[in-house]
């Protein structure tokens, strides 16, 4: 196996992360568990820091440090909600052409809330089997667990492939009709302050195939 490098220079790496791949190890690791910062290091020969993270079934642009300095420099970027994000990702129904949410998330029962913020812009909509679906533009300006995920499933637009927060039965129809039974969320866009050079720098990757039916109409 080997992972799409977006970029690399000697101080981080950008790679292009599958969907269905782990940042890196689980707590209760199984054998056909792909880690994309174990395939990385094994790839280009050196030790990689993750420094932020996609859930395993997102796909896109995920950023590593090639030493602790870095990594501690990009960790911070991320924490003070320095850096920008674009995603795209597929939801069911006609939404607003663009709206914000804003409503507070807790990452499990039992813990805080804590405020989060989404914006969204819907870029086309198509029509697959007499359902409605819309492509949309999601730039989140937090990063709560799960983020553009809850937001879009409490605006009543579940993503596409999301068996977590959206109806199983609802899911299941959406893979029967396109042929595509994961999650429709994709990391195309990433903007940080490259921690050596002080450089503005923007990491991009194209859309993946599991797209194809929706963009494409």
């Amino acid at each position: 196996m080997s992972l799409e490098v977006l970029y690399q220079d000697q101080w981080l790496v950008a790679i292009n992360k599958r969907a269905g791949m782990l940042v890196h190890p689980g707590r209760e690791p199984e054998p056909s568990d792909q880690i994309a910062m174990k395939v990385l290091r094994d790839q280009i020969g050196h030790r990689v820091q993750t420094v932020h993270r996609l859930d395993r079934p997102t796909s896109g642009v995920l950023l590593f440090a090639l030493d602790e300095r870095i990594e501690a420099n990009l960790r911070t970027q991320f924490e003070q909600q320095s850096v920008s994000k674009i995603y795209r990702a597929v939801v069911s129904g006609e939404t607003l052409q663009e709206w914000t949410c804003e409503e507070p998330l807790q990452k499990t029962p039992g813990e805080p809330y804590r405020t989060a913020s989404t914006a969204f812009f819907r870029t086309a909509l198509t029509e697959i089997g007499g359902e409605a679906f819309s492509v949309l533009k999601v730039v989140p300006s937090t990063g709560r667990h799960h983020q553009i995920r809850k937001h879009l499933a409490l605006e009543g637009f579940p993503i596409v492939g999301d068996y977590l927060y959206g109806k199983v039965e609802m899911m299941d129809r959406f893979a029967t009709l396109t042929g595509q039974s994961r999650l429709m969320l994709h990391a195309g866009c990433l903007s940080f302050v490259h921690p050596v050079e002080g450089l503005e720098m923007t990491i991009s990757c194209r859309l993946p195939e599991r797209f194809r039916p929706f963009v494409q109409g």
